[in-house]
Formats: C-alpha cells, structure tokens, sequence
C-alpha cells in the first residue's frame, strides 16, 4: 500500500448534501455521478486542461477526485452522446426516445476558480483532476495512437479495454449494455472487417510509456470473448511476455479479463507469465435477465464454465486470485446478493462496475437505479468483503469500478466502530461488534 492510498484511509468518510436525496457518502456520489454522467461547463477544459488530465475528448476516459480521493469516471454527457452518435450510427429519434432517462442532475463548472460540482444548480463540492499527462498524444513506433485504445485509470492504472474484437458480439449476441459490443456487432451486420488485434510490440511500448511518465505500476488486460480459447490463449500469452519484457515491468497487479477456457491449464501459465489476478466475468447472476442481456456467456461460455473457472483458481492459486464482475444496476437486489455471497464464501472476490446507461440500453432501458439501490449494494459488497477477510484490487480507485472504493468504506466503517466500542453492542449496517 503506498503513501497516498494510506492517507485516503486515514481520512474521515466525507458526506455531501445532494438536492432531495439528502446527504450521502462518496461512494453513493461516485454511483449517481457514473451513472447519471454530467453537464461539463466550457470553461473547465478551457481553464483546467493545460495543468490537468482533462480533455473533451471522451476517449480520454476522463475522471476527477471527490474532496476524500474517491476517484470518479468523468462522463460528460453532450459529448459522449455525440461520439455515440457518430460511431454506433444513433440518429436523434433515438436519443429523444430516451431523453428523460438520459437526464442528468450534476454540473461541474467553475466556482472561485476552483472546479465544482453541483446538483440541480446547488453546490455539492469542489473536485480536484489528475496532474497534466501527454499520455493520450503518443503513438507507439508502428503509427497506433495510444487514444482510443489504451486508459489511464485513477492515479496507478493502464488499462486496454478491448484488445481483440469480440466474435460472441460479431456472432449477433453482444452483451447488451456494451459500447465496444455493439460497435462489433455493427460492423458485422455491414459486412465491415473487425480491428486486428492490437499488436504485443504495441501493448509493451504503451505500459513503458505509462510506468516512466505517469506513475501507473498496474495494468487491466482486457478483449472481447472468443469461441477458441487456443486463439485467445495465443494473444494473452504474447501481451504478458511483452509485459515481462517491455523494460519497464509494473510493480502494482496485472489484472486479466478472460474468455473461461476449456483447458485450465491456460490459467495455470497465465499466472505464472505474471498475472496477479484473472477474472472470469459473468455480469448478471439472475439467469434469466442474463440470457438477454448477456447471450453470449449464456449460450457459448455457460454459467457452469464461468463458475468452474472462478472455483478452479482459488482451490489453485488461493482466496482473492479469482474476481467476477457485475454490472451494477441490471438486476434486483436478491439476485446480485444470492451470487456475490455465493462467490465470497468460496473466496472469490466479487466486483462491481456501475453501469453507464448513456449509450446502451439494456432490456428497453435506460434508467440509472436510485440511490436506495446503490446504497444497500455498497453495505452489501462492505460487509462480504470484511466477513470473508477479501481485498479487492484497484490502489487509489478505478474509474468505474466500485469496489476499491466500497473496500476502503468498510475499513473506515470498522476502526469508526471500533473506535465506539462498549459494553454495550455497538451496531453497524453490516457488522456487529461486541466488547
């Protein structure tokens, strides 16, 4: 643990006033802000792009830091929906069908100079971004722009978010909540060739780039799913070795993304190529919502694969060394608990990406949850993650991704109650101390 995740420990939870919704810790603020997006004034890229990693160009993954350090994916709304627009062929008829729930509440704009969000024109807080990076200018020696295929997350993260092209999405069955899905699934249906590979040469140069000049020691490996687990075996096989020889190896986690193989020997030599963590992602537990919103895992992969997998690293490798995602916000309540705890008691850690509506609907919809739903879901994660003594990945927090942030919660949460400890018991909303 470096210096700064330390010191975001150490502080006290921040709480904000957010309009009608009342007061809510950052973890909430970082779920309504992902998934509502928000309206970014002019004049923030105009006074704070120079010195900062802010730019209106929303392949540059924007993101900004709540006053506690909770770092937070910075959507702005009009221009994601422009780029949308002009890549996945949306007309405007489609986007007005969608127009209420596309509404976003928050502004960020700038106050006594400084960057400041509101909601619905009253002031919730000031913001901070990270320090300027010419990151998103480079290109690597073959001519690839490092924009549009490769991230900086946080303060400490690369991260690739679609190395090879998804077949499950070019086959008609894109997970229905995902951009890069459907821009596949577009080219398909046009009889367009899909993106090549990005190359290994390519990958090793940009991670180079990212740990000499931007402090990043951690990497997200991350393509689409593939019928041929040979195939996928072959790419993953050549980024890690890349990786290992790029002269500039990460000293943080190398995280990947994997299509569950058939043989699981593959899982055993992407660890020991370097892999610090493999997640075999399912989304959706609830089975029959996941056939339609993510067919591909359902029909080709199967549940039981995802499972299996998950189970196999763990007996293997150990508790924390498996991790399933899930969307947050595409089903109830019930379900996502029924399959979090399932993977937790077998020391599988499960993750959370809020979902961003702006751009996919997902079964008709477009409709960000409420804040009661991201609420339980935190103290549902915190409570998991202390019961079952799991440690989610992340240093000083993804850009979407929750559950660093609801990790470092339920610590603050536990010393605040230990701290308050008595003869008398002491309640938490997901722990119970006793003297």
């Amino acid at each position: 643990m470096d210096t700064n995740e330390m010191s975001i420990y150490r502080q006290p939870p921040a709480t904000f006033h957010c309009g009608k919704t009342g007061r809510i810790d950052a973890v909430e603020l970082k779920c309504l802000l992902v998934s509502k997006g928000v309206r970014v004034d002019s004049e923030i890229y105009r006074r704070f792009g120079k010195d900062f990693r802010i730019n209106p160009n929303p392949m540059t993954c924007n993101s900004m830091k709540l006053p506690d350090g909770t770092n937070v994916q910075l959507t702005d709304v009009e221009f994601h929906l422009r780029h949308l627009m002009r890549t996945l062929s949306w007309n405007s008829l489609k986007l007005m069908r969608y127009s209420s729930q596309l509404a976003t509440p928050f502004q960020l704009k700038v106050s006594e100079d400084k960057p400041a969000l509101f909601h619905n024109k009253e002031f919730v807080c000031y913001v901070s971004f990270h320090g300027k990076s010419e990151f998103y200018k480079q290109k690597t020696s073959s001519g690839l722009p490092f924009t549009g295929n490769a991230v900086l997350q946080g303060c400490d993260f690369v991260s690739f978010q679609c190395l090879w092209y998804c077949e499950y999405a070019a086959s008609g069955n894109p997970c229905q909540y995902c951009f890069s899905g459907a821009d596949f699934e577009a080219r398909a249906r046009r009889k367009k060739p899909q993106p090549a590979a990005v190359a290994a040469s390519d990958v090793a140069e940009i991670v180079r780039y990212a740990v000499q000049n931007d402090r990043v020691d951690s990497v997200q490996i991350t393509g689409g799913s593939t019928f041929s687990g040979k195939k996928e075996h072959r790419h993953i096989v050549n980024y890690l070795n890349a990786i290992a020889g790029c002269g500039a190896k990460p000293e943080g986690e190398i995280l990947l993304y994997i299509t569950p193989p058939d043989d699981f020997a593959y899982i055993d030599e992407y660890f020991s190529l370097g892999a610090d963590r493999i997640a075999c992602s399912i989304e959706v537990w609830d089975e029959k919502r996941a056939e339609i919103i993510t067919p591909g895992k359902i029909r080709f992969t199967t549940r039981e694969r995802h499972l299996n997998a998950l189970t196999y690293i763990t007996e293997k490798f150990g508790k924390d060394k498996a991790f399933c995602n899930f969307i947050i916000g595409l089903e109830s309540l019930e379900t996502l608990k029924e399959g979090a705890t399932w993977l937790a008691e077998r020391g599988i850690i499960p993750s959370a990406s809020v979902w961003m509506p702006m751009g996919q609907p997902v079964m008709g919809s477009m409709a960000a949850p409420d804040i009661d739903y991201f609420r339980r879901v935190k103290d549902l994660l915190a409570g998991l993650y202390v019961r079952h003594n799991l440690s989610p990945a992340g240093g000083c927090g993804l850009n979407v991704c929750i559950e660093k942030d609801i990790f470092r919660y339920a610590i603050r949460s536990s010393r605040n109650a230990e701290k308050r400890k008595s003869s008398v018991v002491t309640t938490h909303p997901f722990l119970i101390y006793k003297n």
